[in-house]
């Protein structure tokens, strides 16, 4: 009697594990269940703020439009002859007694007949030379012939010394002496004293025999 009991005991007690493993089972499934059930929320990333394309700001390369002047050209304009090009990049008219002529003319000690006498504007110039000649092209006392002009009124503007920089060979800053060896190019800057207002304004090139003209501003009716 006393085995049978406790084969019974242990029926039991196996019974009992049995129905406790299954209940965690089922436990466990109800559990994996519930979690299928439940839809995923995906968190949005914050949208980057797209910033506006900034308009680049137009580059001023002359004035000319305060003198009432309309340009046939806008500038940049190159001119060549004989391998030697001239670039006219920027051109800006001052009255020569104006805060900026006078600035410009301290700062480079142009020579006293610019603010003297008769002279009324500064033509205050950006230029790219560049030498696509086979020889060296110079404008120094072994070469002083001028290359290039800025015709006024049928007048050739004349160029003014920097006293501070005539001295130095291609200044960058204010030019005077300069000289380019071949496949060469340089840029600076060139200031020439005008003695009236502007009717028209052209640009012309000389060397190696060879000649270009390019008119800026025509006279009005023409």
């Amino acid at each position: 009697m006393r085995q049978g009991r406790d084969l019974g005991m242990k029926r039991a007690v196996k019974a009992t594990l049995v129905a406790a493993m299954l209940f965690s089972v089922v436990l466990g499934q109800g559990v994996v269940a519930k979690a299928e059930t439940v839809t995923s929320v995906v968190t949005a990333k914050p949208t980057a703020t797209v910033k506006p394309t900034a308009t680049p700001t137009p580059i001023m390369r002359d004035n000319l439009s305060k003198f009432g002047l309309k340009k046939d050209l806008e500038l940049p304009v190159t001119i060549s002859a004989g391998g030697l090009s001239y670039t006219l990049e920027k051109l800006m008219v001052y009255d020569v007694k104006s805060k900026d002529a006078q600035e410009l003319i301290k700062k480079y000690g142009y020579r006293e007949k610019v603010t003297l006498g008769d002279t009324k504007y500064m033509v205050w110039t950006k230029i790219t030379i560049t030498n696509n000649s086979k020889n060296i092209v110079q404008l120094t006392s072994k070469s002083p012939a001028m290359k290039w002009v800025i015709n006024v009124n049928g007048s050739i503007l004349t160029p003014s010394m920097p006293k501070l920089k005539a001295d130095e060979i291609n200044s960058k800053e204010a030019l005077w002496n300069w000289k380019i060896d071949p496949g060469k190019k340089l840029s600076t800057y060139q200031m020439f004293g005008a003695l009236e207002d502007f009717k028209d304004m052209s640009i012309i090139i000389y060397y190696g025999g060879a000649f270009e003209e390019k008119t800026i501003v025509k006279r009005q009716g023409e």
